[in-house]
């Protein structure tokens, strides 16, 4: 094997570690809707008390992101990651109750609180870190594995639910099948925590502390001599330039219109509705396209399958035809997904229900809106999803990278949590409401409102979010000086 195969094989292989974040991200946040129909009958929980322990993560996830830049300025990206894997399996083993500790709701809260905190820990540091040990001309296609980890990690507790859930009786599903499914996350856990211990800290991270001669021993082994001679010169150079100045301030006129760019992007991901759907679309299925529940399983399967293989799309083009090209198309198609299901919401016609209080549609309007989801879940894996990280990763000068990407990933867990919090509202709202109930939206209004703001994404990715592809992060701030 030549220098050139082993060198990839080793960049490909601290990628795939760090991503195991990524896919405890995503395994986390899925395993709470395999469980809590079981735990909330088991222990006969109220609708606001449900709601509080599956939206608990998310509260977690945003004091994870908040407080995460400090620590891994601190400490440094790999140990960060190491405290959140450790709190990744404490959770998943607490949350499930197991008979040493009391059977206490309160108790399950906290161990989401906690699953939560490492959710928002690694949401943080694993791009960074890809970023940071990444060449330019790869740069893009290597953070991209992170949202693609997330997406299977989705998958896979999907099925483990589902297996663990039928391969149970309906009374040991309530006593011990949803404590089984908490517990399944204990394995990539644990398969995170220790091979985290056999990849390298972050050179820049390295750099910020004076430890050039362990920094450059790290590039080297992933680059090599001649390329690591360059970049850590330009490290050099770019942390010697940030030290001109007494103090690096975020509110600096040099820094802080990037710091509001990317987290402003950052929050728009959200307010996209990705959220609502992979939360709510059991729901979104049986309740405003009046689907089954026989086929709600099938849909289901359907928005994971699509999710995942457009994000490979955006893996294999992210670094071909760039960043912006992909967020202005993928935004376009987001906008087609759910201006299509919202005109076939809109102007179908409800004449009567079933006996379920559910409405009754045609099959070519269920379909329809149907096409729409997928069009948009597609739209999103290939442009949002993934690129979003892509850019925040790289956009940050080396001395505040760690603090500005807190800042917008906090953002971006204060706007999921605002919007799962607010679509059941908008959904139950009396103008949303049916048209033979009064309603003047007839379901569609939660639609036309993310459309809304689609549309406010393709804009402000078009006046404000420069080309980044190819380009390291040391000129990457000069490109935002422009």
């Amino acid at each position: 094997m030549s220098k050139t195969s082993n060198k990839r094989v080793n960049i490909y292989f601290i990628t795939i570690v760090i991503t195991l974040g990524g896919l405890l991200f995503g395994y986390d946040t899925g395993v709470i809707n395999g469980t809590q129909f079981y735990f909330s009958k088991y222990f006969e929980l109220t609708g606001a008390l449900k709601g509080f322990i599956v939206s608990s993560a998310l509260l977690g996830a945003l004091a994870g992101a908040a407080f995460s830049g400090i620590l891994s300025k601190s400490i440094g990206r790999k140990n960060s990651l190491i405290i959140a894997a450790f709190l990744f399996a404490v959770s998943a083993w607490g949350s499930g109750l197991p008979s040493i500790l009391p059977e206490s709701v309160s108790l399950m809260v906290f161990f989401r609180i906690l699953g939560g905190i490492a959710i928002g820990m690694a949401s943080m540091n694993a791009p960074m870190y890809i970023a940071e040990i990444a060449p330019a001309e790869k740069r893009g296609n290597l953070v991209t594995f992170y949202q693609l980890a997330i997406v299977i990690g989705f998958f896979v507790v999907f099925l483990v639910t589902y297996f663990i859930g039928n391969g149970l009786s309906e009374a040991e599903n309530l006593s011990t099948g949803w404590r089984y499914m908490f517990w399944s996350e204990l394995i990539p856990a644990g398969l995170f925590l220790s091979l985290l211990f056999l990849v390298p800290k972050s050179p820049r991270w390295l750099m910020t502390k004076g430890k050039e001669k362990e920094a450059m021993e790290v590039l080297v082994s992933i680059h090599g001599e001649e390329k690591a001679t360059v970049e850590i010169r330009e490290i050099r150079e770019s942390i010697g330039n940030d030290g001109k100045h007494k103090k690096v301030s975020i509110f600096s006129k040099s820094l802080l219109p990037v710091i509001i760019i990317g987290t402003i992007l950052s929050v728009l991901q959200q307010f996209t509705g990705i959220n609502a759907v992979l939360y709510y679309g059991a729901d979104i299925f049986e309740q405003a396209l009046g689907f089954g529940k026989e086929d709600i399983l099938l849909q289901q399967i359907l928005l994971a399958t699509v999710n995942l293989l457009f994000t490979f799309i955006a893996m294999f083009t992210v670094d071909k035809l760039g960043r912006k090209p992909l967020l202005i198309i993928g935004g376009f198609g987001m906008l087609i997904g759910f201006l299509m299901m919202g005109f076939t919401l809109y102007f179908s016609d409800y004449s009567q229900l079933n006996s379920a209080g559910l409405p009754t549609i045609s099959s070519s309007e269920g379909i329809i809106s149907l096409i729409g989801i997928l069009i948009f879940i597609g739209s999103f894996a290939m442009s949002m999803g993934p690129v979003v990280w892509v850019i925040l990763s790289e956009i940050f000068p080396n001395k505040i990278r760690s603090v500005a990407m807190s800042i917008a990933v906090a953002g971006q867990w204060l706007a999921n949590y605002f919007v799962s919090q607010s679509f059941p509202m908008i959904v139950e709202s009396d103008a949303n409401k049916l048209q033979i109930d009064g309603g003047i939206w007839n379901n569609a209004l939660p639609y036309f409102l993310f459309s809304g703001f689609i549309v406010i994404i393709i804009l402000f990715v078009w006046k404000f979010i420069p080309e980044t592809k190819g380009k390291t992060l040391e000129e990457m701030e000069t490109l935002f000086d422009k």
